[in-house]
């Protein structure tokens, strides 16, 4: 992967979008609200304790990745649509800050992108 991206695309595809990049898994399959959501994208990229759990926090703080290590570090989020058929508003408005997150174009040694597996 190219530094900062965010993809869609299969689950039989994850290994060759990868590339070197430090995975890090968001099973979202019990993932029905934006309250879960952000609690299990703090837990898969082990954000900060002084993360704020909404939005603009999630933003903020996509945009620093100076607690990880330098490199690549790409957000795996598999199952989406339990969140999608859930809470529609939701699922779209952290997708949009993901999306915006990997192309903030911020510099660093640690960056992230995104994979979004699809059935």
């Amino acid at each position: 992967m190219s530094r900062g991206t965010f993809r869609h695309g299969p689950a039989t595809e994850v290994r060759s979008m990868l590339g070197g990049a430090t995975p890090h898994p968001l099973d979202g399959v019990k993932i029905t609200t934006s309250a879960e959501a952000m609690d299990a994208i703090a837990e898969a990229l082990d954000l900060p304790g002084t993360f704020g759990h909404n939005l603009d926090a999630l933003y903020d703080v996509l945009t620093d990745l100076s607690w990880l290590p330098p490199g690549e570090h790409a957000l795996i989020w598999s199952e989406p649509s339990t969140l999608r058929a859930e809470d529609r508003p939701a699922y779209d408005a952290i997708l949009t800050v993901l999306s915006e997150a990997v192309a903030d174009g911020t510099t660093g040694e640690s960056f992230l992108s995104v994979l979004i597996l699809t059935d």
